[in-house]
């Protein structure tokens, strides 16, 4: 997916944007980029953080830029922030989304006037560019921003920084967050709710569906109005989100908390293990909810080694994830050997790390392994952000069960709806047959209904297409 943050200031803002930046890490793995305004006009910086963390690769910038405007990101595939020279004037601009009709998009653009696009390896149109061409169909930058929004199939949000300051804008139906945040002589936009808080700035406001605001050192103004239907994505808080976020007003730790205790309850007087742990680190939070719903110990018998491998899914190749995801773990033999252990993961997608996981217990001696998993089955590939690499659904452990266990893709594809419900025998087979491949002890999936009311906010605000396919 990917992460952004900007700020505006009196003063110069290089050190607020980069630990601001810094903070939306856990968002992305390919690129980072931050891009400012001052004396000398723009200035940006790009670099790949695939094999580097943002805040070494920057280390250096931070004491070569200046500026009192600028917007940074972490992004999982495009180079940005772009800077862009147009009718509307220069500005620089970041995103974070998806754009399933880009195709369409990019004739659109050709047809409508002589525009271009800059060669990307692989020959791809850079989506950030592609929002910056649409924006300049239109003769002001909010004009530009609806246009865009409107026309998007899939999600957009954005930060835009002119000369005299920035632009804000949720997407369409607030799929992403979008907070502001306010302190003396500035305001800065974040994805993340916490990442200005150590940097002294206050909750100001969260933006709405659609809304677009226009950002100074003094002011935070609404420039179009934000809309009614939402569909924030709800995978936000059960594994995306850091722990200390808040989105429309719910903690992600306090969810993911309340998450474990419906977990517990469903399993009530059906299953006795010795320990119950979270697979590091999103499972963690889920796992305390449990521990303290049930009353079974709350443990940690194997360790993530993160001083030299902060991220599992780092790589872009499977294989090498799967690889760093094994050499992360180390083992306490005291709390393994001879004990019945229950593990929660945030979700299953592939199975093949929590497989190795399952294997890698079991050879330190583990009796049993439980699983259980803070969301429900993941069933259709997410099309409004781009939170898994998946290049097709079959990816999804979970289809190709389906796939076995109907025989054909026609049959497979008529039944999905009864695959999604926990009360048809359809899905009680497939996490049978789940459980049986991976090797676990006992196999349960968090129901839909169960989710959301650990999140907490109305149904119809939460975007649950990965398990359900409702849009």
């Amino acid at each position: 997916m990917g992460g952004l943050f900007g700020v505006v200031s009196k003063s110069d803002c290089v050190f607020d944007l980069f630990f601001g930046t810094d903070y939306h890490s856990h968002l992305g793995t390919r690129r980072g980029g931050m891009a400012v305004y001052g004396e000398r006009g723009f200035d940006r910086s790009i670099h790949n953080i695939e094999n580097s963390p943002f805040r070494t690769k920057f280390d250096k910038d931070v004491s070569e830029m200046s500026g009192w405007m600028g917007i940074g990101c972490i992004s999982d595939s495009e180079p940005q922030p772009l800077i862009v020279r147009s009718h509307l004037g220069n500005f620089a601009i970041t995103t974070v989304g998806r754009i399933n009709n880009e195709a369409e998009l990019v004739d659109l653009c050709f047809k409508k006037g002589h525009t271009h696009f800059l060669e990307m390896s692989g020959g791809d149109v850079n989506p950030t560019e592609l929002v910056a061409s649409l924006i300049n169909q239109k003769d002001s930058i909010v004009e530009g921003i609806r246009y865009a929004q409107e026309l998007i199939d899939g999600s957009m949000t954005m930060l835009i920084l002119t000369s005299d300051g920035m632009y804000a804008a949720r997407d369409r139906l607030g799929r992403t967050p979008v907070v502001i945040g306010k302190k003396d002589g500035a305001i800065c936009a974040s994805f993340e709710s916490f990442a200005y808080l150590n940097l002294g700035y206050t909750h100001y406001k969260d933006l709405g569906p659609s809304e677009i605001v226009y950002i100074t050192a003094d002011s935070c103004t609404t420039v179009a109005e934000p809309t009614e239907d939402m569909r924030i994505c709800a995978f936000l808080w059960v594994y995306y989100g850091y722990t200390t976020s808040n989105y429309e007003g719910i903690n992600v730790e306090v969810m993911r908390n309340r998450c474990g205790a419906k977990l517990a309850a469903r399993d009530e007087g059906k299953i006795s293990p010795d320990i119950v742990a979270g697979v590091p680190d999103s499972g963690t939070a889920h796992a305390v909810g449990y521990a303290n719903a049930s009353g079974v110990p709350f443990g940690r018998p194997f360790i993530k080694y993160t001083p030299t491998w902060p991220r599992s899914f780092m790589p872009t190749i499977q294989a090498q994830r799967n690889l760093i995801a094994k050499m992360k773990l180390i083992a306490i033999d005291q709390l393994i050997r001879g004990k019945s252990l229950l593990l929660i993961d945030d979700s299953i997608v592939r199975g093949t790390q929590l497989r190795e996981t399952t294997e890698f217990l079991y050879q330190s001696g583990a009796s049993g392994v439980h699983i259980r998993t803070a969301c429900p089955p993941l069933l259709y590939g997410c099309k409004y952000l781009n939170f898994s690499r998946s290049k097709s659904e079959l990816d999804l452990i979970t289809r190709r069960t389906i796939l076995r266990l109907e025989g054909s893709e026609e049959k497979a594809a008529e039944k999905l709806h009864l695959y999604a419900d926990p009360e048809t025998p359809e899905y009680a087979n497939m996490v049978e047959e789940i459980r049986r491949e991976l090797n676990f002890t006992s196999l349960a999936f968090q129901r839909i209904d169960d989710m959301i009311e650990a999140v907490g906010i109305d149904p119809s605000k939460l975007c649950t297409y990965c398990w359900t396919g409702k849009e």
